[in-house]
């Protein structure tokens, strides 16, 4: 676990942008769990592939015509529960962060893992999320 202290900023990364925290397996289950619309999860880290690529690349991709309706993030190695919770949600794929997932009523219908993430830039990983938008939302 990280001290809290030195991730706010990386929290605040996106929370100051529009996206919410989740803290706890509840919140996840209800933020996840809804039924009708979309929601996009960022499942935060500390590493230079989630500053450098996936926190700029997930707020260039809500930016555009289609959006998810919803914005959430966890922190892994911060929101224990919340991130346990969340990779719940995330299975069959294995534990990822950062990673990118886009949920549809409920189920996950686009996921991009940290292999998808490393060595590509904030506008790739952007241009990725806006076609599953253009698709699902």
């Amino acid at each position: 676990m990280y001290p809290v202290e030195l991730t706010i900023p990386m929290s605040k990364d996106l929370t100051a942008f529009g996206f919410t925290g989740l803290a706890s397996a509840a919140e996840v289950d209800a933020a996840l769990g809804k039924k009708e619309g979309t929601a996009l999860l960022v499942v935060n880290s500390v590493c230079g592939c989630a500053a450098g690529m996936a926190r700029p690349g997930a707020k260039m991709s809500v930016q555009g015509e289609k959006a998810p309706t919803n914005l959430y993030t966890v922190f892994a190695g911060v929101d224990k529960e919340a991130t346990a919770q969340a990779r719940e949600h995330l299975l069959p794929y294995p534990p990822s962060s950062p990673s990118i997932a886009l949920f549809k009523d409920g189920k996950l219908v686009h996921f991009l893992e940290r292999h998808h993430i490393e060595g590509r830039s904030a506008e790739i990983i952007a241009e990725n999320l806006k076609m599953a938008y253009d698709r699902y939302c």
